[in-house]
């Protein structure tokens, strides 16, 4: 199972197109897990009830005949960075100067109403004082996550991480974090159905 989220459209299209050998399922875990047996007794194979417990959160299933270390290292070196949201930790300190900034003159309330000291000047939007956007290891708000958003930032980075293998009735946990899970989590809602991303 791979941790992922399914929102990153630009790495799952080069998935696809690499991985067109393979299938990439992402959906409703619990349909999944369902499918793989979630106990020994209904289990499809041996150990398959542990890949299906493994199916929390944003998870999903790459069935391939590629050997795993192939697998591991080609995800290991393919990442995405996108835009952090609120609850991210910062990556680095931005700091933005005062005087003018390059936004539209009508963006100026909604900068002011996300905490920016900004006013208009002659049509053109004025950062009145020195502002810190977010600092370095700190925990990003949701104001914080706009900002460096409408200024194009892009301090997150996204990459599926492998956290578990099954293979010959043998289930092996690749990811520490994978052992530590909560097992019980109810999938989210927004998970309403099983989507093989091979297909067109």
């Amino acid at each position: 199972s791979s941790g992922i989220n399914a929102e990153y459209g630009n790495l799952l299209k080069e998935i696809r197109e690499s991985w067109k050998h393979s299938r990439l399922f992402l959906g409703r875990n619990k349909v999944m897990a369902f499918s793989l047996g979630r106990t020994v007794e209904t289990e499809y194979k041996k150990d398959l009830h542990k890949l299906a417990k493994a199916l929390v959160r944003k998870r999903g299933l790459l069935f391939t005949n590629e050997k795993v270390e192939d697998v591991k290292d080609w995800f290991k070196s393919h990442k995405q960075f996108c835009y952090a949201r609120s609850g991210s930790i910062a990556t680095e300190t931005v700091v933005l100067p005062d005087g003018p900034l390059d936004f539209p003159h009508s963006m100026e309330p909604q900068l002011r109403q996300l905490g920016l000291p900004t006013r208009l000047k002659d049509g053109v939007i004025v950062l009145d004082q020195e502002h810190t956007v977010c600092t370095a290891g700190k925990v990003l708000n949701t104001q914080q996550a706009v900002i460096l958003k409408h200024l194009g930032n892009c301090m997150a980075e996204f990459q599926i991480e492998l956290m578990s293998h099954w293979s010959n009735d043998v289930f092996t946990v690749l990811s520490e974090s994978n052992s530590a899970m909560e097992i019980n989590e109810p999938d989210s809602e927004d998970d309403d159905v099983i989507e093989d991303v091979n297909e067109n």
